[in-house]
């Protein structure tokens, strides 16, 4: 079906209503006056408001972004304790399908529980959920916010764990032209490059990354056979992102994104390729009416082949996975007084998806599968921050209009004949969620906050319709599943001793209702049930000190995980791939401009493979390294460590057949900036 035979009438009616209400009132400012200044662009959002630290948020500046030691975003992102993937490995070993997002231990499956947002975008893939993490280059971003907890924002109805949102970089970060190649002791090249020209009052980012190499080993050497194969990985993007003024106070925004990346994991032949395309226009108003208007398009693919374990041949192919999403936001803040930010809003997401899949026997298609369906979620939104001296109070609440619709799963054999017909009942509702918070500056050096909030997320099309197998183990989709909703409160302070010193505490209790969860049926089949809950508390700390030249970034947590379900085996259990305690630490040394010389300690605590928690992932504890050196001129060397103490990362562990992460590894090369 279309995307537009998505959208019913009604929800169209109150679409339109909500968008002529919201911007109304700016179409009587006078866009005719003379400017009374620079025009100056940022090719930002609205900023953030007063009451953004009633929240538990962590901020990610450029120059720790630019400077991991894998040059990679999700390692980037893993310097804030509690941030998770399904499993450990990053986007050169692991399936792109395992790669969601999640904080607070509110896993248990491979979709993403927390928004991730570029420039506004959600860039989750809309049929997985998972986070195309190879398509975003760490050069091209300026900043990156992290905020655990349930989000009724802009979007927010994917926000169950929390919002990572990341903001590209300017020609005043960027410079006129960057660039960087390297290459690492098994061969491996990462280059980048980028431009950043400024256009009269405006500007223009172009920029190019490709990653290739034939990989590590996943495999223990002791669990080697001759079909098994090291993570060999290509992958590339290219983004471009133009933005100008239209008047003194409102600027254009326009980006377009392309990647594609090729993997093989653990046998020969068992390759999965994912690829997308999006663009998106934004208007940015920074006038009395504030307003920041988005629409995007999205287009991606995957594929995937199974390869058995134990014959070494092909079982599954599944050949394509095309999906369609579109979207966009309208956001209004009038201008009703100095110590009031009120923000009003409209949102919509709307995505098709479809599956093609080819099981294989003794080297024959046995069946052809098809799958799919479409998924739409209209979400209204009102928040509003009032300032009160030193205490800041915010409140706001969201209402999402939601549908799933013309599920089916076909099956036909090579001759022709359905062996299987099925066509699932639409389903659609109304659900209400809301947040509040307070944060009280106590002094110069304390603040003390609290907050509390509900969520949603309604399960991917993956998780409905799409069964999947990591050999030997089957897990089924459920075309039956339930949106998944949040409670959760949080108190914490901030404490600022020393101007350059911050420390930050954070208590929690989150429970996630009707999770979806991968739960056991037998050794080899598992299911995508929603459980009863999973429930998560802890407690978050951070420490941050900046001494001009001497740099510190700590983070760690303590989170207590687990599933509430009607099942005596697997009620109290921990969610599968959480564990208990994270921590992370960077120092940095940054003698003169241009050097930078740095270490970042991770520990990650053990964690189980399964809901039932039978196989175990040991704890693991990483040493990374980086060290940028200006050589002459614009050229820098770049030395980057990863896992120096070349620990043993277990990722995956399905009955002692084990899949190992990154090992160490060294890399190597130039970096060039002309400013």
């Amino acid at each position: 079906m279309p995307l537009s035979g998505m959208i019913g009438p009604n929800t169209r009616a109150a679409l339109l209503t909500g968008c002529a209400i919201l911007f109304a009132p700016p179409a009587l400012a006078d866009e005719t006056a003379e400017p009374s200044g620079p025009i100056i662009v940022t090719g930002h959002g609205l900023e953030s408001g007063p009451a953004t630290p009633a929240y538990d948020v962590e901020t990610i500046e450029r120059d720790a972004v630019v400077a991991s030691a894998s040059g990679r975003i999700e390692d980037v992102l893993n310097s804030v304790a509690g941030f998770s993937q399904f499993r450990r490995s990053d986007s050169r070993s692991a399936n792109p399908s395992s790669q969601g997002a999640t904080l607070r231990a509110l896993g248990g499956n491979a979709s993403s529980r927390t928004l991730v947002l570029l420039d506004g975008v959600p860039v989750a893939n809309p049929f997985f959920g998972y986070i195309p993490y190879s398509a975003i280059a760490p050069e091209r971003i300026s900043s990156i916010r992290v905020t655990r907890g349930g989000g009724s924002g802009a979007f927010g109805s994917g926000a169950v764990a929390g919002t990572i949102e990341m903001t590209s970089a300017g020609p005043d970060q960027i410079g006129a032209l960057q660039g960087s190649a390297l290459v690492n002791d098994r061969g491996e090249t990462q280059a980048s490059a980028t431009i950043a020209p400024k256009l009269g009052a405006g500007f223009l980012v172009a920029s190019v990354q490709w990653d290739r190499g034939e990989g590590f080993w996943t495999t223990p050497r002791e669990q080697r056979v001759p079909a098994s194969a090291r993570a060999a990985y290509d992958s590339w993007s290219a983004s471009l992102r133009a933005v100008a003024p239209l008047s003194e106070t409102v600027e254009l925004q326009a980006s377009v994104l392309a990647y594609g990346d090729e993997r093989t994991l653990r046998f020969k032949g068992a390759d999965s390729t994912s690829e997308g395309q999006q663009a998106s226009l934004r208007l940015v108003g920074r006038g009395d009416w504030q307003f920041d208007v988005l629409g995007y398009v999205q287009a991606q693919d995957f594929s995937n082949v199974v390869i058995s374990s134990s014959t070494y041949r092909k079982t599954l192919d599944q050949h394509r996975t095309p999906t369609t999403a579109l979207g966009g936001k309208a956001e209004l803040r009038p201008p009703i007084g100095a110590d009031h930010v009120l923000r009003i809003g409209t949102d919509l997401r709307l995505s098709d998806g479809r599956l093609l899949e080819l099981p294989w026997q003794a080297g024959r298609i046995q069946e052809v599968r098809r799958a799919g369906g479409n998924q739409s979620d209209l979400g209204f939104y009102i928040e509003d921050d009032w300032t009160l001296g030193d205490l800041v109070l915010t409140a706001g609440g969201r209402a999402d209009r939601w549908t799933i619709r013309n599920g089916f799963y076909r099956a036909v054999s090579p001759a022709g004949v359905v062996t299987q017909d099925d066509t699932y009942a639409n389903r659609s509702g109304w659900m209400g969620n809301g947040r509040a918070g307070l944060v009280w500056h106590a002094s110069k050096a304390v603040s003390l906050r609290a907050a509390a909030y509900t969520g949603m997320r309604l399960p991917t099309l993956n998780e409905l319709y799409r069964p999947f197998v990591v050999f030997p183990i089957t897990t089924e989709a459920n075309p039956n599943l339930k949106p998944e909703r949040l409670r959760g409160y949080e108190a914490g302070i901030d404490f600022h001793p020393l101007e350059a010193l911050t420390l930050s505490l954070t208590a929690f209790d989150n429970k996630v209702k009707d999770a979806v969860a991968n739960v056991t049926l037998s050794g080899t089949t598992r299911e995508r049930q929603n459980v009863n809950a999973v429930h998560a508390r802890g407690v978050e700390a951070a420490a941050a000190l900046d001494l001009g030249k001497v740099r510190f970034d700590g983070s760690l947590a303590w989170t207590d995980a687990k599933v509430r379900a009607k099942d005596p085996d697997l009620n109290g259990m921990r969610p599968s791939q959480t564990p208990k305690f994270a921590a992370s630490a960077t120092l940095a040394w940054l003698p003169a401009e241009g050097w930078r010389l740095a270490a970042t300690l991770r520990h990650v605590g053990a964690q189980y493979e399964d809901d039932l928690q039978t196989y175990v992932l040991p704890a693991a504890t990483t040493l990374d390294g980086y060290v940028q050196v200006p050589v002459a001129g614009p050229l820098s060397l770049v030395l980057r460590a990863e896992n120096l103490t070349d620990e043993e990362i277990v990722t995956r562990n399905q009955n002692g057949s084990i899949d190992l992460g990154t090992p160490r590894t060294f890399w190597a090369g130039l970096r060039v900036a002309l400013r």
